[in-house]
């Protein structure tokens, strides 16, 4: 198993920006509901915005498997909403004071033992219940 999971999640967890970045590629991608980032500079602004609002934010990895250059992680990230967060839809949502613990999924595509691109799936009503938000009804 690429220990680059590991380390990225240790990474995430501790906040430690430098260690986060020594496990992509200078050009790796990351793909999630808010936002794709691409390289290190947005990488870096993508990890910053996610701690910025949450910034007790943990990573609980349940599980990973393994076939060839792709890792799988199923996990659950859990957080105080303590600052601004970009939610899916492109707006902000400023402090809620909530905590949330919400699942998740990543898609890792390893090669050399650096993530050279990254798919990040969570429940997204699951996350936006537990901070408050409402769906529009149906008109």
């Amino acid at each position: 198993m690429p220990d680059v999971i590991d380390r990225l999640m240790s990474a995430i967890n501790a906040h430690d920006q430098g260690a986060l970045m020594e496990c992509y590629v200078p050009e790796a991608v990351i793909v999630a509901p808010e936002m794709q980032a691409e390289g290190w500079d947005e990488i870096i602004a993508f990890r910053g915005h996610i701690v910025e609002g949450f910034p007790d934010l943990r990573v609980t990895v349940w599980d990973k498997l393994v076939c060839d250059d792709s890792v799988v992680v199923e996990g659950t990230v859990t957080g105080t909403h303590t600052g601004p967060f970009l939610l899916a839809e492109g707006e902000v949502l400023h402090a809620t004071g909530r905590s949330v613990s919400v699942r998740c999924c990543w898609v890792f595509t390893v090669e050399h033992d650096l993530i050279v691109s990254q798919r990040g799936y969570y429940d997204q009503l699951e996350c936006y219940s537990q901070l408050g938000l409402k769906l529009p009804a149906p008109e």
